[in-house]
């Protein structure tokens, strides 16, 4: 056999070899698509709440009439928030179990994420199922229950969180959530009107940014974030006087009020118990500091819950590493926490942490080193934490710290 057919037979053996692999590449994108879409369009529920409560949840459209919104891009906007409350339910109702997401404020969502991740790469989220009823009584059980305020990360909406709600409530809090227009991705209030949040207030646009002029940035959103806190509880003392529902009148216990926040949420947490006295404790879910309390503290009840830090190393991470330290190290000697969940995902405090259940992705996510533990299992330390501090400073003695180490939660790590 002469060298030239030789060569054409190698080159088509060659030719087959990388068809077959382009075959079995296509075919592993399909069967990865079929993959995803069949686990989109699976049911799935939340996590259950822990508590011995039903809960229930309302929603309001609450407006500033005294206070111009100062991220809004017209001048003159008064401040509005659009109002999450879950609560703890009477039992024996028949209410109806509502959406996860109320269908206009769904359609809104899937729209802005786009086809493909909408479709493919998230849960559809008219099969996702959470355990609050709609606008059922309050609970007779107490005569009324302290209040939780309760702040999303970043830009992300408040029903991101309604694990974390859900769980709360159902201990006993009712847990207020909020979005704000032009500062969270998509608000969608009652009447139809969808606002977005414009590029300028997104908090990562701050940390794009170098020394004062990253904190000139971040200060500017800080100071709405924490107005909106101040105005949410000024409303439920009006609320807690005179519901026209009649729901929650004299039903909150004004005079113990928690914050707590994840991300940029949990810095305006730190933040708004700083410099509001009606905060008895908060917590901060793994949010870097900002403004004045680096520098003068807090002298209420607080603790820090962090994520996994332990592989970061630059020296951005040590600065706010050593910020919380610094902070932490001037509460209140007989109420502080400074804990680490090893494996924990910056990003997995919210909901994403329970939607996440592809074999795939979580396979994918460990191999890069994304993820370290269970998404579902992050937020099941993550409302131990939670109900654990706030039940020690809104409901008990608070003469101590809580005894928070358990052989039930191995992954906590007590930071000194």
């Amino acid at each position: 056999m002469n060298a030239p057919i030789k060569q054409q037979r190698l080159a088509h053996r060659i030719f087959k070899g990388f068809a077959l692999l382009t075959i079995l590449g296509v075919l592993g994108v399909l069967a990865l698509f079929v993959s995803l879409w069949l686990e989109h369009r699976t049911e799935v529920a939340m996590p259950r709440p822990t508590g011995p409560f039903a809960v229930g949840r309302a929603l309001y459209d609450w407006v500033d009439h005294k206070t111009l919104d100062t991220l809004a891009p017209v001048p003159g906007t008064k401040r509005e928030l659009g109002v999450w409350i879950w609560y703890p339910a009477a039992a024996g109702q028949s209410p109806a179990m509502d959406d996860y997401l109320p269908a206009p404020l769904r359609a809104e969502v899937e729209r802005s994420r786009g086809a493909l991740l909408s479709k493919f790469l998230t849960r559809d989220l008219s099969k996702v199922h959470g355990h609050s009823t709609r606008n059922s009584d309050v609970s007779a059980q107490q005569r009324s229950y302290p209040v939780v305020i309760m702040r999303a990360g970043a830009s992300a909406e408040v029903w991101n969180y309604s694990t974390l709600a859900e769980d709360l409530a159902s201990d006993g809090y009712v847990v207020v959530g909020f979005d704000a227009p032009y500062r969270t991705f998509t608000v969608v209030f009652p009447d139809g009107r969808v606002i977005s949040r414009l590029p300028e207030n997104n908090p990562e646009v701050c940390l794009e940014r170098t020394g004062q002029e990253r904190e000139q940035c971040a200060n500017k959103l800080l100071s709405a974030w924490t107005g909106d806190i101040a105005f949410a509880l000024d409303r439920l003392e009006q609320l807690n006087a005179a519901d026209a529902s009649g729901r929650f009148t004299g039903r909150l216990d004004m005079a113990r009020v928690g914050v707590f926040g994840h991300s940029f949420g949990g810095a305006a947490a730190l933040q708004f118990c700083h410099e509001d006295s009606r905060c008895k404790a908060g917590i901060d879910v793994d949010g870097a500091p900002h403004g004045s309390v680096i520098q003068a503290g807090v002298d209420r009840p607080f603790m820090i819950l962090l994520s996994d830090h332990s592989h970061e190393s630059d020296p951005e991470g040590g600065q706010i590493m050593a910020n919380m330290q610094s902070i932490y190290d001037r509460l209140p000697a007989n109420g502080r926490l400074f804990l680490e969940i090893r494996g924990a995902n910056h990003f997995l405090f919210s909901e994403d942490a329970a939607l996440l259940k592809s074999h795939i992705v979580m396979r994918t996510l460990r191999m890069l080193g994304i993820l370290g533990i269970d998404g579902r299992r992050q937020l099941d330390v993550t409302t131990y934490c939670l109900r654990t501090f706030f039940d020690a400073y809104l409901k008990g003695e608070g003469v101590l710290p809580p005894k928070i180490s358990s052989p039930l939660y191995p992954e906590l790590q007590v930071l000194e």
